[in-house]
């Protein structure tokens, strides 16, 4: 299925590109999402007439998502208090969720999907870095300390 992304899509492509996709991606995601139209002669025209439009629009967006880092790296460093072991294991897990949640009572408003952690979910006591992805192109690393809970 031929589509034009009307949105920078990561790993996909940036603002305009023609990209074939499958069938159910482009269906089911891309178009009701409206990150994407198909890429029909009508399509193509209405495409053409918004593009100057759709380009301020994609720009207004990276510059919020760049104050938004900014703002992040403000904040540098969060520390929770987890039920832990005498070993350093924690009894449960610190997941992006309870990251989402340290962030915004710290003044920064995030969500979950927002917070990348390539390790996966957080089950000892110490310190790790994630990542902050306020747009595709822009991201922002945090310190995250674990802490057991007195």
């Amino acid at each position: 299925m031929e589509i034009i992304l009307l949105e920078k899509v990561a790993n996909l492509g940036d603002l305009g590109d023609k990209v074939n996709v499958k069938g159910g991606y482009g269906r089911n995601y891309l178009i009701p999402q409206q990150k994407a139209v198909s890429a029909t002669k009508a399509n193509i025209e209405k495409f053409e007439a918004r593009r100057a439009e759709l380009e301020k629009a994609a720009a207004e967006t990276l510059a919020e998502a760049q104050a938004r880092a900014t703002k992040a790296a403000e904040v540098g460093s969060i520390t929770l208090a987890c039920n832990a072991s005498e070993e350093g294991k924690l009894f449960g897990s610190v997941g992006p969720a309870d990251i989402a949640g340290a962030l915004t009572d710290a003044g920064f408003a995030v969500e979950k999907s927002e917070i990348i952690m390539p390790e996966g979910a957080i089950h000892a006591v110490g310190e790790f870095e994630v990542t902050v992805r306020t747009h595709t192109d822009v991201t922002q690393a945090i310190n995250v300390m674990i802490e057991a809970a007195a």
